[in-house]
């Protein structure tokens, strides 16, 4: 059945259908994607709003914790009347205030291997919101495993990465981190999550749409202090344990 849109959303989305190479048909795509966020923190707050407000039509956002006041500094998703509640449900709230088109699903649980498959549902796309290494390679076995396209996204201090993994067109996760570096509390300037998570919706919003170039095989880093990018390319690893 083809998708239809409103009069209101053509008036809400109509400077990025404008886009020519986006035009309605790019919009009717956004509006059938379902998109798995996994986290709602420093990176899932940008990641969301903006992939909220250009009318994904199905979010799913997962995260088990709840907001404390030293989140705040960058997880915009949520404010002083959110502490102590679930993320996920917080996020919802938000969200639905951003855009009451977009349908968001929270899932208030801890992703594990048991139940990310159930999580993940039937997202079309991952994104990697963690703060640990640890869930990320869960997340990633989950989206070689079911050939997802998995966009990863990190920071620490004025400093960020991301990259856009499909295998088997690309590396995995593991081939390009194949360790987990210790949990440790790490300082944080809440702009730099805002522009990664910001860049993790663009490159969701590209594949959906079929849009540009995606990071396939391109680590891309960005140094905020020196308001710098630079971009390494990455290989995949022939004795990878999970794409390998």
């Amino acid at each position: 059945m083809d998708i239809l849109l409103t009069e209101t959303e053509y008036q809400r989305y109509h400077r990025q259908i404008i886009l020519p190479c986006w035009g309605v048909e790019g919009q009717k795509k956004v509006k059938e994607a379902v998109v798995f966020i996994a986290g709602a923190g420093g990176l899932g707050s940008p990641a969301a709003i903006y992939l909220a407000a250009a009318g994904v039509g199905r979010i799913r956002i997962c995260d088990d914790g709840r907001p404390e006041l030293s989140n705040l500094n960058r997880q915009i998703l949520h404010t002083d009347k959110d502490i102590g509640k679930n993320k996920a449900l917080s996020a919802q709230e938000m969200l639905r205030e951003i855009n009451p088109q977009v349908e968001i699903e929270p899932l208030p649980s801890r992703i594990e291997r048991e139940n990310i498959n159930e999580l993940v549902g039937d997202a079309q796309i991952i994104i990697d919101c963690m703060d640990n290494f640890p869930t990320r390679h869960v997340l990633n076995e989950c989206a070689v495993r079911k050939g997802m396209p998995f966009i990863h996204g990190g920071v620490i201090g004025m400093c960020g990465q991301i990259t856009f993994i499909h295998t088997p067109e690309t590396p995995c996760l593991y081939c390009i981190f194949p360790g987990c570096p210790p949990r440790e509390i790490f300082p944080i300037v809440g702009a730099t999550p805002g522009v990664i998570g910001t860049l993790e919706a663009l490159e969701a919003l590209k594949y959906i749409t079929g849009i540009g170039d995606n990071l396939k095989g391109r680590l891309l880093i960005w140094d905020g202090e020196r308001m710098e990018f630079h971009q390494v390319n990455v290989k995949k690893f022939s004795g990878c344990p999970v794409c390998g």
